[in-house]
């Protein structure tokens, strides 16, 4: 009688120190800080509303969350590209596939548009989902466009992804292979799904938009008003055989100065990768 008492006993003490290693654990998980994002600005048109209605009239069956999709973010598809040379229609597709247009867990409770994980260098606030494994940690953003911020440094900042930069950005279908090659998904068909919702839904339309017909003018006004408290910020995009003491160099500095300024860990930039030099 006294064993079963003691053995009951030990029971409770173990039941009580796993609930307390469990909520411990889940203490943790919800660290992270909250980054200071830019608040958006309204981006002109690509005619985004021409196009979904081009695609109305051609299939009744497309998908309505889709077209609304492509009408909210193919402007900021748009602006990614001719900043950091990825393919509008590849950042398009990405996003609806990755956030199932808008409509996934993770976009809609953390605005995270592109799968993107927090791994090591991730400061900011994080969420946990199941994806390839249990309650992995995710990126959380406060607006859709840093999530698509994001997702174009993460491509230029990785060395891995660097060979897709001498790619077109009118070949999606590269581009679309060459985010399988390196890594950017596990699917084996993932190449085929991104390049099977750029061709149905036209996507490609939108890599064609020239940098000159896509500018800010309805912030022109606010820049020259404040253009006196606003500082000269000097970019340099990445070429083919560049280094960072080679850019150093040219722009009389330090490789130190461009890792702080570029918010860099190592020294690894990317060809297109826009650095900012003073």
């Amino acid at each position: 009688m006294r064993l079963r008492i003691v053995l009951y006993c030990v029971s409770l003490f173990i039941l009580a120190s796993c609930g307390a290693k469990k909520k411990t654990v889940q203490n943790k998980k919800n660290s992270g800080i909250v980054l200071v994002e830019p608040k958006p600005v309204k981006l002109p048109s690509v005619k985004e509303d021409k196009h979904v209605k081009k695609l109305k009239k051609s299939n009744k069956n497309f998908n309505k969350y889709t077209l609304k999709y492509i009408e909210d973010y193919a402007a900021l598809a748009v602006k990614e590209m001719h900043v950091y040379k990825i393919p509008a229609s590849i950042t398009l597709a990405q996003g609806i596939l990755e956030s199932g247009s808008g409509r996934g867990d993770l976009a809609r409770k953390s605005n995270n548009h592109f799968g993107i994980k927090c791994h090591t260098q991730w400061k900011g606030e994080r969420v946990y989902h199941d994806d390839d494994e249990d309650q992995e940690c995710f990126r959380k953003y406060q607006y859709v466009e840093t999530s698509y911020n994001d997702h174009s440094k993460f491509l230029t900042q990785r060395r891995r992804y660097a060979f897709l930069f001498n790619y077109r950005t009118s070949d999606y279908k590269r581009w679309a292979k060459g985010l399988k090659k390196a890594g950017y998904a596990t699917d084996r068909k993932y190449p085929a799904k991104l390049i099977g919702i750029i061709e149905r839904y036209k996507l490609q339309e939108f890599d064609k938009v020239k940098k000159r017909d896509f500018k800010l003018k309805k912030h022109k006004k606010e820049t020259k008003k404040h253009k006196n408290r606003t500082p000269i910020v000097n970019y340099y995009e990445v070429k083919k055989g560049d280094t960072l003491y080679g850019i150093a160099r040219k722009f009389n500095t330090t490789v130190a100065v461009l890792k702080k300024l570029n918010g860099l860990k190592s020294n690894t930039i990317a060809i297109g990768q826009r650095l900012v030099t003073k």
